[in-house]
């Protein structure tokens, strides 16, 4: 990503901002009664998360492109400025900034119920070239693919960003949205992506295999019309694919999960920062297995 002997460019992201509310239940649910649990209301979003993490661990240069609601612009803004992110939030005067419910089980695993609210607003119109100048990689944050003018935006960057030699990565986000908007429309709206950065579930949708295929197998199909594919895998590690066939499986690092809300953002952000400054694919892997180690030790997909 980086020129031999020239400083680390911009990494630009264009994703969502959103509000986590993350409730954490060590029993489970009980219907129609209560349930104790620890409930917390934190700055996230996958868009925003990725950027924060990769300002976390090393990145020198992040920027947010994204839309808020007027109600926790200013808040949100704060807390990226305090992360270390450079943000640019287009203030949307109809909808609330989005909204995310995190329910936390006893295995750390997490289910969202999601409000995009603002987030998916964005449209060509909040598009500017100057946006890439400096920018040595542009990161698209997938929920941007799951509506009709986020999607028309993400295109447009994707494509003006390609005019510029910039690469381009994209992660997936959610196995749920692509299943309603489809794999096919999916892949060929990211079309020109040089990096692509789904989870087990998406990968198998977007190779377009049953559930029973494994992890590498999946990586190998994708890696046949991305030119890199890595695949997170949770406590199981992260698997790098390249032309049709795995080049590396990288092991994640052993910590105690509290929450896993934001691994997944950790993980890329980490491996972009990596990227940008030399690493190779199976380095960078490992840069993110580190930082997603670190994010599940706590609340919130921020570090």
């Amino acid at each position: 990503m980086t020129a031999a002997g020239a400083g680390p460019g911009a990494l630009l992201v264009i994703g969502d901002v959103v509000t986590d509310v993350v409730a954490v239940h060590p029993e489970p649910l009980a219907p129609a009664t209560d349930t104790a649990a620890r409930i917390r209301t934190l700055p996230g979003g996958a868009g925003a998360n990725v950027a924060c993490w990769a300002a976390r661990t090393g990145a020198a240069d992040v920027r947010l492109l994204a839309r808020v609601g007027t109600e926790s612009a200013q808040w949100h803004e704060q807390a990226l400025l305090d992360a270390g992110v450079r943000p640019r939030l287009l203030v949307d005067p109809v909808e609330p900034t989005g909204t995310v419910v995190a329910l936390v089980g006893k295995d750390a695993e997490r289910t969202f119920l999601t409000d995009s609210g603002a987030a998916l607003r964005l449209s060509p119109d909040d598009w500017a070239p100057e946006l890439l100048d400096g920018v040595a990689h542009l990161h698209l944050s997938g929920y941007l693919f799951f509506a009709d003018s986020s999607r028309e935006l993400a295109q447009v960057a994707l494509a003006a960003a390609r005019a510029r030699g910039v690469p381009v990565s994209v992660d997936p986000a959610s196995a749920g949205f692509l299943l309603t908007l489809g794999t096919r429309r999916f892949l060929d709206a990211a079309a020109g992506a040089c990096v692509l950065l789904p989870n087990e579930d998406e990968a198998r949708l977007l190779a377009g295999l049953p559930e029973p295929a494994g992890a590498a197998r999946a990586a190998a199909v994708l890696s046949e019309r991305v030119p890199l594919v890595v695949v997170t895998r949770g406590p199981a590690g992260a698997l790098v694919a390249q032309g049709g066939r795995v080049t590396a499986e990288v092991a994640a690092e052993p910590v105690r999960a509290v929450d896993s809300t934001g691994a997944g953002d950790a993980f890329t952000g980490g491996f972009l920062a990596a990227r940008l400054t030399g690493a190779d694919p199976q380095e960078a892997a490992r840069a993110g297995c580190r930082a997603a180690a670190l994010a599940v030790t706590r609340l919130g997909g921020r570090p």
